[in-house]
């Protein structure tokens, strides 16, 4: 009976810390990545701006070939979205919210169960060698305990896997 009562009272114990640490820690999180494509705004962007082309470079989908998507709004640009089903990569949705051609492409990003949308943007800029090419999303933990544990280590989660798209944008987009 003893045994029981220490270790009701030492799991009492850990869970206070465990929400005591989620509680310290910082609600915002955010995420970059940039890299050079020598190729032109022009065919980069089309590559980005519209939905059903993630399919050819996005490392989410080529995880799941299974993924159920469903697209909503313009082909691309400001208003064009979907929503997807997969899982190994969540539920969850994007919707382009601002776009300037070949320049610039803001997002709302929600997956099921993870509080508030992250926002992010892609943009191109040109340079000597071809665009320069930055990914970045920011969001706040706030009101979700699980985010809130994930928040500071966001970067290391979701980093690679901006690189690694990023990575094959650059061989789509490079190819003649």
């Amino acid at each position: 009976m003893k045994f029981i009562r220490w270790f009701f009272g030492f799991l009492l114990v850990l869970i206070i810390l465990i929400l005591g640490i989620a509680y310290a820690l910082p609600n915002a999180y955010s995420v970059s990545r940039s890299l050079v494509i020598h190729a032109p705004p022009e065919k980069i962007y089309p590559l980005v701006a519209a939905p059903k082309q993630w399919k050819n470079w996005s490392v989410w989908n080529q995880r799941d070939a299974a993924m159920h998507m469903q697209f909503s709004g313009p082909e691309s640009g400001t208003g064009a979205a979907w929503e997807w089903q997969s899982r190994s990569q969540g539920n969850g949705g994007m919707k382009f919210t601002y776009a300037i051609t070949n320049r610039q492409l803001e997002y709302e990003l929600h997956f099921e169960g993870m509080g508030k949308p992250s926002t992010g943007a892609f943009m191109l800029e040109g340079v000597d060698d071809g665009t320069k090419i930055t990914w970045n999303m920011h969001g706040s933990s706030e009101g979700s305990l699980m985010t809130k544990l994930f928040a500071p280590f966001m970067d290391k989660m979701v980093g690679p896997d901006f690189q690694a798209g990023l990575d094959n944008l650059k061989k789509l987009a490079e190819q003649k």
